[in-house]
């Protein structure tokens, strides 16, 4: 309970954020990985993404990676918003 009161605003802003399918993958990325739930799926996808940025900067496979996901998202983006 105090946990929910504590973050009631950070709870509330990632569903009003976020559409239904991506709290789907949320709850993918929480049970393939072990993580508790989808606040930690997010902390995880970000430290993902952190991981992908500083890889490219090495390797020219992961820049690549990196830039067509970019390019995927900034496509898709209304699919993914509010």
């Amino acid at each position: 309970m105090r946990w929910r009161r504590k973050n009631r605003l950070v709870k509330k802003q990632l569903n009003v954020m976020a559409r239904g399918e991506v709290h789907r993958w949320l709850e993918e990325s929480a049970d393939r990985f072990g993580l508790r739930g989808k606040g930690e799926a997010v902390a995880f996808n970000a430290f993902v993404v952190r991981w992908l940025i500083q890889q490219s900067g090495t390797t020219a496979e992961f820049a690549r990676l990196l830039e067509m996901l970019a390019d995927a998202y900034h496509r898709d983006r209304d699919l993914y918003s509010p």
